[in-house]
């Protein structure tokens, strides 16, 4: 084992160029711009180190530890991110050949880069959700019956909370139906629980209380928590076990990684709780956005810290409006259509808000 030591007046503690730029711009693309806090990387600093492949990283050991205990699992993995997670626990329950069940708009089907089919080596069967969330009973209606000419159903996977469906939760009620409807089945059930910390607080519930529903369980710690690289794979020990092997395979096996998993401890430490925060200056700013002639935003789905806007009123699709409010100081992704995202986080303030609100003013009149 080893100590990294670095003083703590050391090159980290500096503002980089992009930290100097991002204080020029009211930064609403994603939760993923978060910072690392000082604390953070003060910890960073003086981790204390080891070979984790080897599982002698002290460190990453904690932080695992932690985690298992969070959500109520066994044992738990540090994984480079939440994509990688995904891909290892799909990996981990299936062989290929087999079918899984998901939602059409979800992380894994959408934004994976197709790593369920070029990894996994299995195929999906999607049903659309209502806000993010699927219907149990359509969830049943599409478990294959054992049938020579079908795929072997091997996994159902939820989302929560649900990013395209603009950070909506899904039900406990609705995962706990879910749930025995797999098990009754004998089919595992993988939760993309990214921003799972974002559905506790909504829910008002320890995130146990939302991951017993789940065999196993991926969650972030670079998008709200702060951390600057990592996610965390949960389940029993048994499935862990065999994760290690496909983390190893996707080039996951990280070696003195405690200068990264101090940072997720902090996470988990001290970021959790003012996630709350977030969400007020979510519906402050979706309150005030709804407001403006030409923007439409449904106001149930403003649960957590995600505002879907529908711009069709403005005539303008989502790329330009994005470069229109970029002159103005806002960052927001854009694309080809009508939807964009505002996504809240730690380091955006209700005043940053009241200016966002504004200047989305600003370009509805220069374009009505």
């Amino acid at each position: 084992m080893a100590v990294l030591n670095i003083p703590a007046s050391g090159c980290f503690c500096s503002l980089s160029k992009r930290e100097k730029d991002m204080e020029k711009f009211i930064d609403l693309r994603s939760d993923t711009v978060t910072l690392p806090t000082q604390e953070m990387r003060e910890a960073m600093y003086r981790a204390e180190v080891g070979d984790d492949v080897y599982g002698e990283d002290p460190t990453v050991k904690k932080l695992e530890e932690m985690a298992a205990e969070i959500t109520g699992k066994e044992a738990a993995m540090f994984v480079t991110s939440g994509t990688q997670g995904n891909q290892v626990s799909i990996m981990t329950h299936t062989h290929p050949g087999d079918e899984i069940i998901l939602e059409e708009k979800s992380h894994i089907f959408t934004y994976e880069v197709g790593g369920i089919g070029y990894l996994a080596g299995v195929q999906t069967r999607t049903i659309p959700g209502k806000k993010g969330v699927m219907d149990p009973s359509e969830i049943e209606a599409a478990i294959r019956e054992d049938d020579i000419h079908f795929p072997k159903t091997s996994l159902i996977c939820v989302e929560n909370t649900h990013n395209r469906a603009g950070g909506t939760v899904i039900p406990l009620n609705v995962l706990k139906w879910t749930y025995e409807i797999a098990q009754n089945h004998g089919i595992p059930v993988h939760l993309d629980g990214a921003r799972i910390f974002n559905a506790a607080i909504y829910l008002g519930v320890p995130v146990k209380e939302i991951a017993k529903f789940a065999d196993s369980v991926m969650f972030c710690l670079s998008k709200g928590l702060c951390a600057p690289v990592g996610s965390i794979v949960a389940g029993s020990r048994e499935f862990i076990k065999r994760a290690r092997k496909f983390r190893k395979m996707l080039g996951g096996g990280l070696r003195q990684a405690g200068i990264l998993a101090a940072a997720g401890i902090v996470a988990l430490e001290k970021m959790v709780g003012r996630l709350k925060e977030d969400h007020e200056n979510a519906r402050l700013l979706a309150e005030g956005l709804n407001a403006i002639p030409g923007i439409f935003i449904d106001m149930e789905t403003v649960q957590t810290n995600i505002v879907i806007c529908d711009i069709s009123g403005f005539k303008i699709n989502a790329s330009e409006f994005a470069k229109r409010l970029l002159k103005k100081g806002i960052k927001i992704n854009g694309g080809s259509g009508y939807l964009v995202r505002f996504v809240t986080h730690y380091g955006i303030e209700k005043k940053d808000i009241l200016k966002a609100i504004e200047a989305v003013k600003e370009v509805a009149e220069e374009i009505l």
